[in-house]
């Protein structure tokens, strides 16, 4: 099932990167945006709740998807572009076995533990 899931996100991932492809930007924006969303880690600063709360709320699928239909509804591409990286880096974060957080600790996610955590 896991792998199921896995190959879910990738679809997922792969259709951002082709709405993306129908926007009027050079290529390697979507590359060099990718990584942005997770400066939401930064709420771990003021404790887990805090970065959790913030981590979720970035990485949750339905703002990408927000922000993207927004965008399309303003006819406006840096929106459409906000939201389909939103989207594909949470789907990109999923593949890789990051999932929301639980208050906790950051290891703590609804995927499972992970990291050094994971380990032990």
């Amino acid at each position: 099932m896991k792998n199921l899931l896995k190959l879910e996100e990738l679809f997922m991932f792969g259709v951002t990167i082709f709405l993306f492809s129908r926007l009027d930007y050079a290529w390697w924006w979507y590359p060099a945006l990718l990584f942005t969303p997770d400066l939401s880690m930064l709420g771990y600063l003021g404790g887990t709740r805090l970065g959790a709360l913030t981590y979720n709320f970035i990485h949750h699928k339905a703002l990408g998807i927000g922000v993207y239909i927004l965008g399309i509804l303003s006819a406006n591409p840096a929106l459409q572009l906000a939201g389909l990286i939103l989207f594909g880096h949470s789907s990109m974060d999923r593949i890789l076995g990051y999932g929301l957080k639980y208050p906790d600790a950051f290891q703590h996610t609804h995927l499972g533990i992970i990291g050094q955590a994971q380990k032990q």
